[in-house]
């Protein structure tokens, strides 16, 4: 099988592995199936995509919408590769799955508006399919109204031309696209269970997701639901597309 690529951008090391290690246990696919780059880090290296199945894109610390003024060099730079390698990906139809950060690059690199106007607090949110969500095959498998955890400052608020709209909630109008029949963008984690947000309050206590002395209610919130039913996009993808 060709291996996946997992790009990261998580500079803080615990975040940064357990995001990949949760992506490995929910993907079903080992270290030597997942190449992993963490771009906060290292620059893109050269993409063949003869050698892969498929790319993956886990969240961070990026904004697609901050002010140019106010990103760093390491954003600008990442931004650039990025929307390079959506160039090459868009034009060939190639498979693509973006968790919360991905929404951001592919929203933006097709023309939608992505800013400020619906954000969601850290923590569990109802996940509602569309008709064409219900549809997708790589939902197979997912009810129609599920719960995952999420927590962004910016979503997509206008949905690009060229996207199909796969999921919503209350309180953010796109929680999952499709760009052609191979790339897909979702707002909420598909890698994210239990452990992972406890761990994840810890590590961004202090990033302005939240005020720092909300983390324990936070994760007290989190703990009254079972989220097992996102897990299954990563599983899907790979079953899609692995070759």
């Amino acid at each position: 099988m060709r291996p996946f690529l997992f790009l990261g951008t998580r500079a803080e090391d615990v975040a940064a592995d357990g995001e990949f290690d949760a992506v490995l246990r929910y993907s079903g696919l080992d270290a030597r199936s997942l190449r992993r780059v963490r771009l906060e880090r290292d620059p893109l290296p050269q993409v063949d995509l003869d050698e892969l199945s498929g790319v993956i894109v886990g969240g961070g610390p990026f904004n697609s919408s901050d002010p140019e003024a106010e990103k760093s060099g390491t954003q600008r730079r990442v931004e650039r590769e990025m929307a390079a390698l959506l160039d090459e990906l868009v034009e060939h139809d190639f498979p693509f799955l973006g968790a919360c950060y991905g929404v951001g690059t592919l929203g933006t690199h097709q023309g939608g508006v992505v800013d400020g106007t619906y954000p969601e607090p850290v923590g569990p949110a109802e996940i509602e399919l569309t008709p064409e969500g219900l549809a997708d095959p790589l939902l197979a498998g997912l009810p129609a109204r599920f719960t995952a955890y999420l927590g962004h400052k910016e979503a997509v608020s206008v949905l690009p031309p060229s996207a199909t709209l796969l999921a919503r909630s209350a309180d953010a109008p796109v929680q999952m696209f499709r760009v052609r029949r191979n790339l897909y963008a979702t707002q909420f984690h598909p890698e994210l269970d239990l452990a992972g947000i406890e761990q994840r309050v810890e590590v961004y206590r202090s990033y302005g997701y939240f005020p720092p002395d909300e983390g324990d209610r936070i994760v007290a919130r989190s703990r009254q639901h079972q989220v097992t039913e996102p897990m299954r996009i990563l599983r899907n993808f790979v079953s899609r597309y692995a070759r």
